[in-house]
């Protein structure tokens, strides 16, 4: 997968999985913004 990064000229490559564990692993350090984004996603925690 492919995301536009601010500031980048080019998109970045992401490796989804990675991205995934790394979201769920910080999740503590979210805001409820960003929380509410990845519920409409269907992103599960458990």
């Amino acid at each position: 997968m492919e995301i536009t990064v601010d500031g980048e000229a080019e998109p970045v490559t992401v490796k989804l999985g990675v991205w995934l564990s790394n979201t769920k692993s910080r999740r503590d350090k979210l805001i409820a913004e960003q929380l509410a984004a990845l519920a409409a996603l269907g992103v599960q925690w458990a």
